[in-house]
């Protein structure tokens, strides 16, 4: 979310404590958590950390971007021909390609490229969505700016409207385009079920800017995600990656915020957190396909990848190298070895929540939804602290959270 509701304070006290207690209960491992050990005794710098981060960030952009690409020639087919099998080929490819996107969220909150001062993020993925910003819904057939027939749908025009007049007018990204192809989630048992012919003319008002909005949000989403890969890209002399593998202890530390900061205040706190206390789908993150269970796997998978310098690229082949958690082991192996564990714990956490994520919400605190997604929400924030107490045992003492 491009706003938290979560304070700073908040996530500081959490975050940013000097003295923590560890936790002594049981974590589940995977062979992945176990995958660097060996690696961990050999002596690992913080520049070849900082350096494979920007290997790995640099592959799960360029899968990200390739995925987008494939959406978007879905979508240039759908509407180029709506009907009901190339409705659901694009709503295939937006989830396919959310994969990988979940897993960037790990490289948030330090501004780097995707949130610093003019970075896309909030284009890209901001949320909760007021859908009637942007076409009608039940209840409004008029509403939104596709029934605008004097609003010109261009990427400069849409950029501008992205937030305008507030924070829920969300006209871009990821949630924008999920919109489009899903409608209205109106069901409790399952996601929206927009119908093909919204997009076809002569069935609904203004299908023509319905299919131009589409193609034109998803080719500035395309617009985006080509900028960060070219931020991240090896071999250029000026771009964020080549300042951040110079970076040092500091680019560490950034790396350690972006963990804590997606731990506890994002995605424990904003993406469960906020809808659990709610109990209202409109604070669901992917609340029209019904695939918010996902984004918390992704979001908590993306932390376990940078912690263990692990990413799985979209053609199954491996980027692996130093990691935080090597940096950790050589200082403190116990410590680097609990949190391990306790991310491995939370990922498992993450995959127990059941879809849809708008009825594991729902109820008394004894229902088994809501233990599923406050047992994450536990495990997520246990390890946000040991991810402090491994940022101290490599000698950064303070890890300021950074809001985008």
């Amino acid at each position: 979310m491009t706003s938290p509701f979560l304070k700073t304070s908040l996530l500081a006290a959490a975050l940013c404590a000097t003295t923590l207690a560890c936790s002594t209960g049981a974590a589940a491992q995977t062979p992945t958590a176990a995958a660097p050990q060996a690696q961990a005794a050999q002596a690992v710098t913080s520049q070849a950390v900082a350096a494979h981060y920007a290997t790995l960030v640099y592959a799960n952009y360029a899968d990200t971007l390739a995925s987008a690409q494939a959406l978007r020639e879905a979508v240039l087919a759908f509407t180029a021909k709506p009907s009901a099998e190339t409705l659901a080929e694009a709503r295939k490819k937006w989830l396919a390609a959310r994969e990988f996107y979940g897993q960037t969220e790990a490289f948030r909150f330090y501004a780097g490229p995707i949130d610093n001062d003019n970075g896309p993020e909030g284009r890209i993925n901001a949320w909760p969505m007021d859908e009637s910003f942007v076409d009608s819904v039940q209840g409004k057939p008029s509403a939104g700016l596709v029934n605008n027939r004097k609003f010109a749908i261009t990427k400069k025009n849409l950029t501008a409207q992205n937030e305008r007049g507030g924070e829920e007018n969300i006209a871009t990204g990821w949630h924008a385009i999920e919109f489009f192809l899903w409608g209205q989630d109106l069901s409790e048992t399952g996601p929206g079920n927009r119908n093909f012919e919204d997009f076809v003319d002569g069935k609904a008002p203004n299908a023509d800017r319905r299919r131009l909005y589409l193609n034109v949000v998803t080719d500035l989403l395309i617009d985006d995600l080509t900028a960060l890969v070219k931020a991240w890209a090896p071999d250029a002399k000026n771009n964020y990656r080549a300042k951040f593998v110079r970076g040092g202890n500091e680019s560490i530390r950034k790396m350690l915020v972006g963990l804590g900061s997606l731990s506890r205040g994002e995605l424990a706190g904003e993406r469960l957190e906020v809808a659990l206390n709610s109990q209202d789908q409109e604070d669901e993150h992917s609340c029209f396909s019904d695939n918010t269970h996902r984004d918390a796997v992704t979001n908590a998978k993306g932390i376990q990848n940078v912690w263990l310098g692990l990413y799985q690229r979209a053609d199954g082949s491996m980027v692996k190298g130093p990691s935080l958690r090597d940096l950790v082991a050589a200082k403190d192996a116990a410590l680097a070895d609990k949190t391990t564990q306790q991310i491995a714990a939370s990922v498992a956490a993450a995959e127990g929540i059941q879809a849809p994520f708008d009825r594991e919400i729902i109820g008394g605190k004894d229902a088994p939804g809501r233990q599923r997604i406050q047992k994450t929400i536990d495990s997520l924030t246990q390890q946000s602290k040991d991810l402090v107490a491994a940022a101290n045992a490599i000698g950064i003492t303070k890890l300021t959270l950074v809001q985008p």
